[in-house]
């Protein structure tokens, strides 16, 4: 007998590269350019005094963060849940949520790891056609479905559905589960956290790892009505009753206390994004408007493969897709101001 019959095949997520490339400018997984909070580290340095506690468990209610949170957010607890960054968190939802015999619908442009969980869940999917300026056509959810997943703002796209259209969805899929996933919701959008006690089938996800400076502490958050949330719990206590860690707890509720921090750093990655957008321009590039913290462009006159080699034998390093309908394009993320100057200077050598 042969146990390579009984192994699942499945084809992976593939991440954003992260090489060892002496003076990188790394502008390729949409992490912020600037460090944590002060908070973050004091944080870490009372945990360091109080190293013997991490002989312990954390709690699985994850109620320091969730507790935290809960202030900041001006929401009763049990409508928190919190995970392993909000791949972890959404990865539950699908688990949780999607099992009918009617398809998931999310469109075929966006965060491609729905399509790899849907696979691996084995649950039907439908993928919608994005149009053909890339953005999302809220007339093509008016369908029989088992679930709905928006990223608002959408990646790779950076484009994002104002509010009233994302409750237009709402309303019209009373019936299933709608997933608003928020990754980069605070670099110019509007939360859809305010409709959870109006439609009793939001989920609505959140990370710390874009504008809250944190990637490396995978913490992520997902808010709705209290009923939702018990279900997500029950899956996920059935999975792994300690998914997120001590430090990540207390450095996540640490950092929520300074607001002024938070609203300093997306108000300059915003600054820098428009302004490179006029840069961009300037070159010949066009893209859909962002309201991310990357810009998604093409050039009419070049080969955006090339492009991306030509950086990266410069050391800058972009996301390049490999995908029908975008391999034309480059995902850039926001860097700080002397990074996307470096930026630039390169892309000028490499248009003539």
């Amino acid at each position: 007998m042969n146990w390579r019959e009984y192994v699942k095949e499945v084809t992976p997520y593939v991440p954003g590269e992260q090489p060892k490339i002496n003076n990188l400018i790394k502008l390729n997984t949409n992490e912020n350019p600037y460090p944590p909070s002060k908070l973050a580290k004091e944080a870490l340095e009372k945990l360091a005094e109080d190293y013997d506690s991490l002989r312990r468990y954390p709690k699985p209610d994850c109620d320091a963060l969730r507790d935290a949170l809960s202030e900041y957010m001006n929401m009763s607890p049990d409508k928190i849940f919190t995970g392993v960054g909000s791949d972890d968190v959404i990865f539950v939802l699908f688990t949780t949520f999607f099992h009918s015999d009617k398809p998931v619908l999310f469109a075929d442009i966006t965060y491609s790891f729905y399509e790899v969980w849907a696979d691996f869940c084995g649950f039907k999917k439908e993928l919608i056609p994005v149009k053909d300026d890339l953005s999302i056509d809220i007339n093509d959810y008016r369908k029989e479905n088992g679930g709905i997943v928006i990223a608002n703002p959408n990646a790779p796209t950076g484009e994002i559905l104002p509010l009233e259209k994302i409750e237009e969805v709402l309303k019209f899929n009373r019936d299933s589960v709608v997933i608003v996933d928020e990754a980069y919701i605070d670099f110019g959008g509007e939360s859809a956290v305010k409709l959870i006690d109006k439609y009793d089938n939001l989920i609505v996800t959140q990370t710390y790892s874009k504008s809250r400076n944190l990637a490396g502490l995978r913490i992520g958050m997902a808010f709705a009505n209290p009923e939702l949330i018990a279900k997500i719990k029950a899956v996920k206590f059935s999975i792994n009753s300690y998914t997120m860690n001590e430090p990540s707890l207390r450095v996540a509720a640490a950092v929520l206390k300074d607001e002024d921090y938070f609203k300093e750093c997306c108000e300059k990655v915003i600054k820098t994004r428009e302004w490179s957008v006029e840069e961009f321009k300037k070159l010949g590039f066009v893209f859909p408007e962002s309201k991310a913290n990357f810009v998604f462009v093409t050039h009419p006159e070049y080969n955006a493969n090339d492009i991306y080699a030509a950086l990266r034998e410069r050391s800058i390093l972009v996301r390049h897709f490999s995908i029908e309908r975008i391999d034309n394009y480059l995902r850039i993320s926001i860097g700080t101001d002397e990074e996307m100057k470096a930026l630039f200077e390169a892309l000028k050598e490499i248009i003539k």
